[in-house]
């Protein structure tokens, strides 16, 4: 497979095949041929000795200090030298692939006064696997992410760090000299164009738009198999109780697990008695409201991202009637606000999911399942500790909800005096993705227990799935066993497309 960098930019199924795997990527002949048009009117601007910012003169607080022509490359590598200034663990390999795909993307647009030859150098780390060294700490999210593309844009030069196969860091002259790549040698406003851009933010949103798709699906998934054990009611999922409030999400979770809870002996054992759950709990009752609005969320975020895939995010920017322009498009709030927004959502999913597990654990709220889901309660404590590490997980990720893109600090001697801090929303939505798939295992694992627990009723065709995907590991209810590995294997099949490709076969296509 071949990623095509064209002059429309990339798609998001592109930026993940790159940033989680190895495709080759090549640039569209009429991307280069934009870039050398631009990079024309630059060589213009140097020959009639124009002042422009990031050209000939110095960044930030210092953009009134002229640069003589003479020292103009020296001034590009000196940015570059002094804005890697992270610190901390590295960033993962996929976020900083697919911040060097989204750079070289904004680069091939054409506006950036850039030679083909940058786009193609950054083009050449990813064919041949140079991940750089990110430190973790060093964005605000405006003028982009700075120092994170610094650290990228240097190992072009030849020097600072990159990932080593196993995690190590490696001098950036070496890694270049064994993928048998030279040094780039950097012209005026190319250093500039390297790291003024939304790039480490927006790959880590368009990778969590992606993990956060799934996971919204696999929480109706996780609901329905909880309510069934539960012996709950599927009534409050009839559609025409979702059409009369049409919050597009709401209504797709609400068939989602509507249809899960179909073709159950354990839902039929209960399905006619009148005294039965006249109203089931919130936890259960609602988990289509807070699930789809979620998704409603999601939208807004995806539809946030498509305009910023779409967008020339860079500063100073050359038009095509040969003006440079100054611009604000690197600043990263609209990023930082999706962000922060879904990150509120994903924690409510979380949140919920985390309290259908503890009526699950509850003999008095379980419906006749024994306490903590033990066969022998007392001697054996089941899954209590379990809701322990799941009701943890729900106050970090309570924490980590609390908005970054409020949190503006100045910088550059006030010349930069509101930020977005869309670097840490960013980041931190992805910890609470990773948290919610914890959640989730959780679920999944206590409503496996409670099926199986319910035997000899047939589950539904979800909940067989389920028991099947956990069999190997979870085996049946018992005597305690070490519960981390449980805990581990039921993570995987949660972030796993296979289980709910297994349900899929059987109850038809999941929204």
């Amino acid at each position: 497979m071949t990623v095509t960098i064209q002059p429309t930019g990339v798609s998001p199924a592109d930026l993940l095949a790159v940033a989680r795997g190895t495709v080759k990527v090549v640039l569209d002949p009429a991307t280069v041929d934009a870039m050398a048009t631009s990079r024309s009117i630059v060589d213009g601007i140097e020959a009639a000795g124009r002042p422009v910012y990031g050209v000939s003169t110095g960044f930030g607080a210092l953009a009134n200090t002229f640069v003589a022509p003479e020292r103009r490359a020296e001034l590009q590598h000196a940015l570059i030298r002094s804005h890697a200034a992270g610190v901390g663990a590295p960033m993962p390999r996929e976020v900083v692939r697919a911040m060097m795909l989204l750079r070289v993307r904004s680069l091939a647009l054409g506006r950036s006064g850039v030679r083909p030859l940058v786009a193609e150098a950054l083009v050449d780390l990813l064919n041949h696997d140079v991940t750089p060294w990110v430190p973790e700490h060093g964005s605000l999210g405006a003028s982009g992410d700075l120092a994170p593309l610094a650290h990228c844009a240097l190992v072009l030069l030849g020097e600072g760090w990159v990932l080593g196969a196993d995690g190590e860091r490696v001098p950036a002259a070496d890694a270049l000299r064994r993928a048998g790549l030279e040094p780039v040698e950097l012209a005026a406003k190319e250093g500039l164009a390297l790291i003024n851009g939304t790039d480490g933010m927006l790959g880590m949103l368009l990778l969590a738009i992606h993990d956060a798709a799934h996971l919204f699906t696999m929480a109706d998934v996780t609901a329905a198999l909880a309510i069934e054990a539960m012996l709950g009611s599927e009534r409050p999922f009839l559609p025409e109780l979702h059409t009369i409030r049409p919050h597009p999400g709401q209504g797709l979770s609400a068939a989602n697990i509507h249809r899960l809870l179909q073709h159950s002996a354990v839902m039929d054992s209960h399905r006619d008695d009148l005294a039965h759950a006249v109203q089931d709990a919130y936890s259960m009752r609602c988990a289509p409201q807070v699930a789809g609005a979620a998704r409603d969320t999601l939208d807004f975020v995806r539809t946030v991202a498509g305009r910023e895939l779409a967008s020339v995010v860079d500063n100073p920017v050359v038009l095509p009637d040969g003006r440079v322009e100054s611009t604000g498009n690197f600043h990263g709030a609209p990023l930082g606000f999706a962000a922060d927004f879904l990150a509120i959502a994903a924690a409510e999913v979380g949140a919920i999911a985390e309290r259908r597990v503890d009526r699950l654990l509850d003999v008095t709220r379980s419906r006749d399942l024994p306490a903590f889901l033990s066969p022998d309660a007392g001697v054996n404590s089941g899954l209590m500790i379990a809701q322990y590490t799941a009701a943890g997980i729900v106050a970090e990720n309570r924490r980590l909800a609390a908005p970054a893109s409020v949190d503006s600090l100045p910088t550059s001697g006030m010349q930069e005096d509101h930020v977005s801090m869309g670097w840490a929303a960013a980041k931190k939505l992805r910890t609470v993705l990773d948290n919610l798939t914890s959640l989730l295992a959780v679920e999944l694992l206590a409503a496996v227990r409670g099926l199986q627990l319910r035997a000899p009723l047939v589950p539904s065709p979800a909940g067989r799935a389920a028991i099947a995907a956990l069999g190997e590991v979870a085996g049946t209810p018992g005597p305690d066993v070490f519960l981390a590995p449980l805990m581990e294997a039921a993570r995987a099949v949660v972030g796993s497309p296979e289980l709910r490709s297994a349900i899929e076969r059987e109850v038809g296509p999941l929204e």
